[in-house]
Parts: structure tokens; C-alpha cells; sequence
């Protein structure tokens, strides 16, 4: 059976993954695409919906992100959001113009309860606005359906072709009834039936694995955390022994963590797996010597980690594919469509131009990290191992401000196992998305038995999130925040002060670098 689909068509909007994720939500299988996909390959995907995202450009601008009128008459229900809204406004006859009156955060809106997008919705409702253009008078054919005082087209709609738009952003939290608005427009105005499960996600990605190997070999790149994991799993019980897990400890990893790994999924662990592992410590911190540029450290990590898989496969002999644990925020964060790129993945943007593989299969390419999540459980892998704490592929070394060296890493080791401990005595960890301890690149003077330092400061991190796409700071309990600093101050030899971080995402990202 094919799986019901709606398209989320990117405009260079910063929530545009957080879209497909709030669709999936209603059980909907949702996929993002640039804006200028042809209307042959839309037709071909046959999607119930289309959604247009937001974007920082002026629709009348120049170089503004602009699709086809065609689009429009394909019969396809389509919702613009934010500039998607502007667009679909301009390119049916509208007029936009710049706001006299920008609005920005939470704003009261007015409502039409009769629209379909808005049922069960309150009247006055509280979304949020980000725009300095607005559309100030609807096509012919729309109706007004949402206001402010200052925005006079909040809202509109054309039923009868099945076209939507709002100003607001309906997917993020702080719209409060965003989730009604969307889930009516997939479920009533699309018509889904929401019947994506990650089930059946689970047994169409094995089948499909099997056809695209065949009887090749497959090398899959497991780091041990939450993603690899479950694309190893996945594709060890897809192609069984014509798997071999390599996993390369770097030298970046939490204080243990090449120990525990292999105690996982090494020749003692409950897996059947054809498992290697390479100690190239030595080598990444050669390889990263003098580097302080973020982009170039995660970029010069994804190279190594490639060369040393390519290496492993000779000695395996006719290695066919490469596995990853790619998931969809890394796909959207590496600005691989139309979106600005906020930092390269090392194993998306990170890969170099050459890669000695047939194919790189990416089986979680499409997901969201709580979707990995429900597909481990899926696949029977224990509950400590798919709600353990997520990890970077290039490790410490972006938890490291500036030059990565090895008594750094062993800093920013050793105090982020103390913040670990305590969090979990403290019976907090369960409530978190993540948290870790980073080291920063500010040096500070200090006192420790009568005697002056100078040396550096720890950064704790600790967020609430469940997608990734957005977080909140979280408020940790000070006095464990206190006994975390009190503990790295005196435990940690080169650390004399101790911060938290209380920046969300947006406008912060989770990782330091």
C-alpha cells in the first residue's frame, strides 16, 4: 500500500523541518522539498497536500523565492505560512506591501471559526508572528479569515480550490491551537487517514534495504549513539552477516564510552554483529592540531572518519555500501536544500567530494530523532540504549571551544561525567532532551588554596526538546547546579569557574559549535 504523503516545499523558511515534523504528528508521512521542484516530479509523488513555508525574503524583491501560478491548479490542498502565505497572495492577484506595523512574538489573533482551518479553534486566539510584510488585500476569490488591529489578512481561504494561508507560524509552540489548525488541514481539508505507523516504517525499510543490497557487503559507521545504533540493528536484521560494524573511536568521546560500546554490540554483546574497532586517537588529534574554526573541524572529522571506513573495507575485501545513522534535522541543518546552512553533520555536509563506496545508504534519512526513537523500540533494542543521550558524530571535538587538544578532551571528559552523575542521582535525567558539559575557550583568573589561577571555564548545557528542531533551556534545580560546580572546580585539574548556558534554540543551537 502507498503511504499517504504531504510535501512541505521550502522557501528558505528556518521552521520548515519543523513542519514536516508537526504533520507527522498526526500519523501523516511528511517529506520537505525546495520550492522549485518541477510540477512533474509533485505529480509523481502524489501528495494529499502541500504545505509553503516561511522565508526571509520580500515576495516583490529581487532574487525572491518564487514557484509557478501553475502550482495552483494542480487540485491539490496547499497552506501558506508566513511568506508562503505573502506568495500565494502575490501570485493570485493580491497586494503585499511592507507592514506599517511589523509584528514579531506572541500576538492575539482574531479568527473565523466557520473556516475549516480553523475548527475548534478559539476565536481569539494566541500564534506567533514574524513579519515585516503583510498581505494587505486578499486575491478576488479569497475570504478573510484571521486579523489583528494591525494585520488585516491574518488569514484567507478559497475552499473551493482548496487554498489556505495564514501570516502566523501555526507549527511552533508558542501558536497555542497551531496543532489543531494543521491537523484540520491534513486530516479534514487534505483528507489523510493518518495511517503512518513506525511500524510499518520498519518493515518497508528492511524490504527495501534487502532489494537495494542484494548479496553485497555493507560497512555500517557505529558510533554507539542513539542513530547509528538503530541503523545497525536495522540493517543487521535486513542483510544479517553481510553487515560489518566499524566503530572508530576518535578520541572525542564521553569519559568510558568506547568501552561501553563495545561491550554493547562487541563479540560479548547481545547483537550477532561483525564488529570492528579502530583506535585512531592519535591520528584525529594530529589531523585536528592549530584547527579553531567550527565548520573546518567538523569537516576535517567527516573526512577522517570516511578515510578510516574506506581503510576498514579493504581489509574486509568488496565492500559494496556505507551505512549511516543520518536523521532528517541533519539532512535540513547542512542546508542541503534551500535553507541556510547552520552547521554541517559530519557525516551530510561533512563527507568529502570523493567517497570509495557503490552507495551510501542512510535508512534514517527521513526521520526525526523521536521517530529513531519509537523505530528502535520497534526493532526490540532495549530502553536504556534508544533514550540514551544523544552524541554528536564529531564528538567532543565541537564540545571543545577553539583548538581541540588531548588534555582538553580530557577536561571537558571528566566534568561532563561529574554533570552526568549528578543529574542522574538527582532523578532528573529523564526530563531532559540533553545535556552535557562543554569546555569554553575563556581563560579566567581564580583562587584555590591561597594561590592564583588562570586557567578555563566549563559551559553546562541542559535542554527540554522533543524533536530537536526547537528547545527550551532547562531549569535545573540550583542546588544540583551548585554541587556540579563545586565538584568540576575541584575535581577537574585546569578548570577554575563554571557557567550555564540559558539560551533556547532558536536563536542558539543545542551543540556548542
Amino acid at each position: 500500500m502507498e503511504k499517504e504523503m504531504v510535501i512541505v516545499l521550502d522557501f528558505g523558511g528556518q521552521y520548515n523541518q519543523l513542519i514536516a515534523r508537526r504533520v507527522r504528528e498526526c500519523n501523516v508521512y511528511c517529506e520537505v522539498h525546495p520550492y522549485n521542484i518541477s510540477l512533474e516530479k509533485i505529480r509523481q509523488m502524489q501528495p494529499k497536500g502541500i504545505i509553503f513555508t516561511g522565508g526571509p525574503n520580500s515576495v516583490y524583491g529581487e532574487g525572491a523565492a518564487v514557484c509557478g501560478k501553475e502550482i495552483f491548479e494542480l487540485g491539490i490542498p496547499i497552506l501558506g505560512i508566513c511568506y508562503g502565505s505573502q506568495l500565494m497572495a502575490y501570485l493570485l492577484g493580491g497586494k503585499v506591501a511592507t507592514a506599517p506595523v511589523s509584528e514579531y512574538g506572541r500576538t492575539e489573533v482574531e479568527v473565523n471559526t466557520n473556516s475549516a482551518l480553523f475548527k475548534g479553534v478559539s476565536e481569539m486566539t494566541v500564534c506567533w508572528m514574524s513579519h515585516t510584510d503583510y498581505i494587505e488585500k486578499a486575491p478576488e476569490e479569497f475570504q478573510v479569515t484571521a486579523h489583528t488591529p494591525v494585520c488585516p489578512v491574518a488569514g484567507m481561504e478559497c475552499p473551493e480550490k482548496g487554498l489556505y494561508a495564514v501570516q502566523f507560524h501555526p507549527e511552533v509552540m508558542h501558536t497555542v491551537e497551531g496543532m489543531t489548525m494543521l491537523r484540520n488541514f491534513v486530516m479534514d481539508i487534505c483528507g489523510c487517514n493518518g495511517d503512518w505507523k513506525m511500524d510499518s516504517f520498519v518493515e518497508t525499510t528492511i524490504r527495501a534495504i534487502q532489494e537495494k543490497v542484494g548479496t553485497g557487503k555493507v560497512l555500517c559507521a557505529l558510533s554507539g549513539g542513539v542513530d547509528s545504533s538503530v541503523a545497525a540493528v536495522l540493517l543487521a536484521k535486513a542483510v544479517g552477516k553481510q553487515l560489518t560494524c566499524v566503530f572508530v573511536d576518535h578520541g572525542l568521546l564521553r569519559k568510558n564510552e568506547g568501552d561501553e560500546v563495545e561491550a554493547v554490540f562487541g563479540p560479548e554483546g547481545p547483537y550477532e554483529l561483525n564488529f570492528i574497532r579502530v583506535n585512531a586517537q592519535e591520528r584525529f588529534y594530529g589531523k585536528l592540531a592549530g584547527v579553531t574554526e567550527p565548520e573546518q573541524k567538523r569537516k576535517i572529522i567527516g573526512e577522517e572518519f570516511i578515510r578510516v571506513f574506506e581503510e576498514e573495507a579493504k581489509k574486509i575485501g568488496a565492500v559494496d555500501f556505507l551505512v549511516q545513522g543520518t536523521i532528517y534535522p541533519d539532512v535540513i541543518e547542512s542546508g542541503l536544500g534551500k535553507s541556510a546552512t547552520i552547521k554541517s553533520h559530519h557525516n551530510v555536509g561533512g563527507l568529502p567530494d570523493y567517497v570509495d563506496f557503490k552507495e551510501i545508504i542512510e535508512p534514517l534519512r527521513m526521520l526525526f530523532k523521536d521517530e529513531v526513537r519509537k523505530a528502535g523500540l520497534e526493532l526490540g533494542i532495549p530502553e536504556h540504549l534508544v533514550f540514551r543521550q544523544p552524541f554528536p558524530g564529531p564528538g567532543l571535538g565541537i564540545r571543545i571551544i577553539g583548538e581541540v587538544t588531548e588534555e582538553k578532551v580530557h577536561m571537558v571528559q571528566e566534568a561532563d561525567y561529574i554533570y552526568r552523575e549528578e543529574i542522574a542521582k538527582a532523578g532528573i535525567d529523564k526530563k531532559l532532551g540533553q545535556y552535557f558539559a562543554a569546555l569554553t575557550n575563556m581563560r579566567s583568573v581564580g583562587v584555590m588554596g591561597d594561590e592564583r589561577t588562570y586557567d578555563y571555564a566549563i559551559a553546562l548545557r541542559a535542554v527540554c526538546t522533543s524533536d530537536f528542531m526547537t528547545a527550551d533551556c532547562a531549569e535545573i534545580p540550583w542546588e544540583v547546579l551548585s554541587k556540579v560546580a563545586n565538584r568540576i572546580v575541584n575535581e577537574v585539574k585546569g578548570v577554575n569557574r563554571v557557567l550555564y548556558d540559558c539560551t533556547s534554540k532558536p536563536p542558539g543551537t543545542i551543540e556548542f559549535e
